[in-house]
């Protein structure tokens, strides 16, 4: 590039019209001078093309950052308590899969919260009221939410006190039956299943405890940054949680499911296939060769012969694996286990989670306030 260029290279090099680079010039960002070749023609500084150049990129990377950050490619909130390494999740150093061989949700909660003394979940012995359900743990977090206290002041072991209390509501809540067990075993008495399909539900809860910077994991700590009590900011994380693209997935794919039962498994992959329509359960886009979440639990039990197929055929075809939202599924629909079973293992188990992640931001001395980039009309200015 030499030191003058002409108005076409410098709009090239800008991508703009020659009327913005007449406003760059009037506002002295580029010096001109007249073609000794042609005095009809301008010539502009290269130099001072150049410096705007970087600046337009700059601006780009940056926005394109702020994108990103809120978008999925580039996590921006520093944590301790989960992170992927070679398609595995670690929970503070330690293997997620290798973890959920033998540890109960509780020991996991210990893990997950940083804790000195063991979790109990079963301190809440409050029996739940009404029918059990998403309801019914909804409204004792709201209730919970409108009185209590706020995070900001209290000392971590207390908050972590409180923590395993509105994990064992939670889980009352949500049916399973009151004492002294571990919640896994808890639930299992309450559905009338045997010891063997107590500990499916113990890997699967452990399994799913955390899973990084989820949307439901960043609204917790939004609301946790305001200073919002406990329960207040585990509401946050689990009503951003019962989304169908979130937590409640699991309930899209019982629905492909039943299909499957109802007309086989060849004819809705064929009507799948055919109308790009995308099969709910499979793949992952945090791991390409399978969940191995997914893996994991579906390899601690038989599905049902027909399912098997249907994932076997589904992952020859499309290259996608099953993942814990399908493993999950299938868990509940094997044992005919209740219909809200999934999101209220779901909901009980990432409870843990997303109370780690809220005493986690509370030692960031700053409220979460992202940006808007505004792209309405131009304001009126008076």
């Amino acid at each position: 590039m030499g030191s003058w260029i002409s108005m076409d290279e410098a709009c090239n090099l800008l991508g703009v019209r020659p009327q913005t680079i007449y406003a760059y010039v009037s506002r002295g960002k580029i010096e001109v001078m007249t073609d000794p070749v042609d005095t009809r023609r301008s010539l502009y500084r290269a130099e001072d093309v150049a410096a705007l150049v970087k600046r337009k990129q700059a601006g780009r990377k940056h926005e394109t950052l702020a994108t990103n950050t809120l978008f999925g490619a580039e996590p921006s909130i520093p944590t301790a308590i989960s992170t992927f390494l070679r398609q595995r999740l670690y929970y503070r150093g330690k293997d997620a899969i290798e973890l959920a061989r033998s540890a109960t949700l509780e020991e996991t909660a210990k893990l997950l919260w940083d804790a000195a003394q063991p979790v109990d979940f079963s301190s809440a012995l409050r029996p739940p009221t009404g029918k059990p359900g998403r309801a019914a743990a909804f409204g004792l977090l709201a209730n919970l939410a409108a009185t209590g206290h706020s995070t900001h002041g209290r000392l971590i072991h207390i908050l972590q006190n409180e923590g395993q209390q509105l994990v064992g509501l939670l889980a009352n809540a949500f049916g399973a039956q009151s004492g002294r067990d571990p919640i896994h075993l808890r639930f299992a008495q309450a559905w009338d299943q045997p010891a063997h399909v107590a500990d499916l539900l113990r890997k699967a809860m452990v399994l799913i405890a955390d899973h990084e910077l989820t949307s439901s994991a960043f609204a917790t700590r939004i609301a946790a940054s305001a200073g919002a009590s406990l329960p207040a900011c585990l509401l946050a994380g689990l009503m951003t949680l019962s989304g169908p693209l979130h937590g409640d997935a699991s309930g899209r794919v019982q629905a492909l499911f039943n299909e499957v039962e109802r007309v086989g498994e060849d004819s809705v992959i064929a009507h799948y296939l055919s109308t790009g329509l995308p099969l709910a359960g499979f793949g992952h886009h945090l791991y390409p060769d399978g969940d191995p979440r997914a893996t994991a639990l579906l390899a601690a039990f038989e599905p049902p012969e027909q399912i098997s197929r249907f994932i076997e055929k589904v992952t020859a075809l499309t290259g996608l694996h099953p993942n814990i939202d399908a493993a999950l599924a299938v868990l509940v629909s094997h044992h005919r286990l209740p219909a809200d079973a999934a999101f209220g293992l779901y909901a009980t188990s990432r409870s843990v989670g997303l109370l780690a992640h809220c005493m986690e931001q509370l030692s960031v001395a700053q409220v979460i306030r992202p940006r808007g980039r505004y792209v309405g009309p131009v304001p009126d200015v008076v």
